[in-house]
């Protein structure tokens, strides 16, 4: 009885072979589609069982594999706003020189990564500690940032890890300007709202003419030697006139929250 229900199978199949063999090309084709559309269904569940098991592989990576990879994302996305910092700054510095051919072209930032491993709670000495030393290429008066902005400079290097004063602190003074106006002043700490807000600093001595709006950007000017050109400061919050009109002041909200300082760049000297 199997024998013959398999045989009358098979004489069935050799029959519908025969007769596709035997139809137009074009009415064979079509038969060949509906044929193929009754197996559709089978091919899109075998496709959804390999979406949904590799879902489930994604799924169960171990944490401690996700948070590792969380974290370089992390670092990289720090270190590439510091690249377009100096790109923005690089441009506005091309920008200047196309107008006066003066300027000495600005260097690549030769930049490392260091973690903040201690700081002043109170903020009256306005320091960190870093890990990175004279080991490491660290001397004193090195700027360092973050990347959201201008963090400080290099006060005092041992072997394997160093004193960082922030900016705003009376040792860490900053020749600053103010982007569009090109005015120049100075960063300095500030007064009584320093007590209350250590994110603000005064932007001093610029002239009484000078035409300052609040949230404009102030970048570093490069003067002095220190901090290089381009590296973003703060936003101007609102400005005053001092010492009888003779000069404006302006408060600045720095761009980096210096209580929450995990990571920082240290500028090293240029690669020769």
């Amino acid at each position: 009885m199997f024998k013959r229900a398999h045989y009358v199978a098979m004489t069935a199949v050799l029959l519908m072979v025969l007769l596709l063999l035997s139809l137009p090309d074009q009415t064979a084709a079509r038969v060949k589609l509906a044929i193929s559309a009754l197996f559709l269904p089978l091919f899109g569940l075998s496709q959804s069982t390999q979406t949904a098991t590799g879902k489930v592989t994604d799924a169960t990576l171990p944490r401690n594999v996700l948070v590792n990879q969380l974290e370089q994302l992390r670092l990289e996305n720090m270190q590439l706003k510091v690249l377009q910092m100096q790109s923005d700054a690089v441009m506005e510095e091309n920008r200047r020189l196309r107008a006066m051919m003066q300027s000495k072209p600005q260097t690549t930032w030769n930049l490392r990564m260091a973690s903040v491993i201690g700081r002043d709670p109170a903020n009256w000495w306005r320091t960190i500690q870093i890990n990175l030393g004279s080991e490491d290429g660290v001397r004193e008066n090195l700027a360092v940032m973050s990347s959201q902005g201008l963090v400080g400079r290099v006060h005092r290097v041992g072997a394997h890890r160093a004193q960082v004063v922030l900016i705003g602190s009376q040792e860490c003074k900053v020749a600053a300007v103010v982007d569009k106006s090109r005015e120049n002043g100075v960063i300095g700490p500030s007064s009584s709202a320093a007590i209350l807000d250590p994110n603000l600093v005064d932007l001093s001595y610029m002239t009484r003419n000078s035409r300052l709006e609040p949230g404009q950007l102030v970048y570093t000017s490069g003067l002095g030697g220190i901090f290089p050109q381009g590296i973003l400061v703060g936003s101007i919050v609102d400005t005053r006139t001092v010492e009888h009109g003779l000069y404006v002041e302006a408060r600045v909200k720095l761009a980096v929250n210096i209580n929450q300082l995990e990571e920082v760049w240290v500028l090293l000297p240029p690669k020769p």
